[in-house]
């Protein structure tokens, strides 16, 4: 795996015994122990992630707050300082440059989180929309190193090493310039598992110590370190996105069902127009959840078909580890997504029975405020 990039863990990973694989232009573990293991320790106990192969970037300037509420769908003038908030970008015909965490630490200064492979991409797209603004854009995704605590248990754990309470940031608020341990770290309520967890953001060289600080003081409330493969199980069964897969340059918000995100009654946006003009002419297609009545694993990029031809795709599936059936989602045209409806799903050379179910497989278990 010559030329690809590795976080500030790299070693750690091999240490714990990290299945590596490229993941985005990233030499990045997929698991330690087991994708199910390492699932049922984050839902149950507590998961510790790396992913420091997201991109940050950081915006100052007196424009700050008008070139980011123009940039993205959600409404950024709800945000109070030091909230976080989910959104899109998106391109002028409605298609998703990236989903992303927006940030705000004042008026004039916010953070953005942005996808390994998009970091590139987002990024030019972000200078070539900023010209009309006084503001500074940096990105500093090299600079950056991003742990996941989730799980149950990940605030007693992080809380034996932090100089602040826990309980006093809520679900999608951060604190910055915190100690953990002597280090200082931006810390949200925020995590990509549907649990409740938080996200440290720390210097590159002081990573590693932070995360074998965790793995100690975790060590005895079931603290595990969690791969690629749990991390995806995870957000699919609480029916998060991944981009490529339910986002993409060709699958709008409203497609994916994500409409919440898109305040269509903003002033503007980039796409705006687009997706007005999509949701007025009415939806012909969108993802659903699927659940296997015959026996097989879907997979990303299957087939979809009924009555007799191809109708759409599979965009994720898995055999779940907590509910215990096979399911996925599906990119499919709007008549066939009622719930009940039969479809079937070509597993190889073999097309399987399915049935379209909700897409809520888990409910999130989130400290909410």
């Amino acid at each position: 795996m010559q030329n690809l990039k590795k976080t500030a863990l790299f070693d750690t990973h091999e240490k714990y015994g990290g299945k590596i694989i490229d993941f985005s232009g990233w030499q990045l573990p997929v698991q330690y122990e087991g994708i199910t293991s390492e699932h049922e320790s984050t839902r149950n106990k507590a998961g510790l992630f790396d992913v420091s192969h997201m991109g940050e970037v950081e915006i100052k300037g007196k424009d700050a707050f008008k070139f980011v509420q123009n940039l993205v769908t959600n409404d950024v003038s709800v945000l109070e300082d030091n909230q976080v908030l989910y959104t899109f970008m998106c391109y002028e015909h409605g298609g998703v440059v990236d989903d992303l965490l927006v940030y705000r630490f004042d008026e004039e200064h916010f953070f953005l989180v942005i996808n390994a492979g998009n970091i590139d991409k987002d990024f030019e797209w972000m200078k070539m929309n900023s010209e009309e603004y006084d503001i500074e854009l940096m990105n500093i995704s090299d600079q950056v190193s991003q742990l996941a605590i989730q799980g149950p248990s990940a605030q007693e754990i992080l809380q034996k090493l932090i100089d602040v309470d826990l309980t006093q940031i809520h679900f999608f608020y951060c604190k910055r310039n915190v100690n953990i341990d002597g280090v200082s770290c931006l810390v949200s309520r925020t995590g990509y598992t549907g649990e409740d967890g938080f996200e440290i953001y720390l210097d590159n060289d002081r990573a590693e110590y932070v995360w074998e600080k965790l793995m100690e003081v975790g060590k005895e409330l079931g603290l595990k370190p969690v791969g690629l493969g749990a991390r995806d199980t995870l957000r699919f069964e609480v029916a998060l996105p991944l981009y490529g897969n339910e986002l993409s340059k060709d699958i709008t918000p409203l497609e994916a069902g994500l409409g919440f995100f898109v305040k269509l009654e903003k002033d503007d946006f980039i796409g705006k127009d687009a997706l007005i003009k999509q949701k007025s002419d009415g939806l012909k297609r969108k993802i659903v959840g699927f659940e296997m009545i015959d026996k097989g694993i879907p997979r990303h990029g299957y087939e979809v078909w009924a009555d007799g031809k191809q109708i759409g795709f599979v965009t994720t599936g898995y055999a779940s580890p907590t509910v215990k059936k096979n399911i996925g989602f599906a990119m499919v045209p709007i008549e066939y997504s009622k719930l009940d409806t039969p479809i079937e799903i070509k597993v190889r050379k073999r097309i399987l029975k399915a049935k379209v179910v909700s897409k809520r497989f888990y409910t999130k278990s989130y400290k909410k405020v």
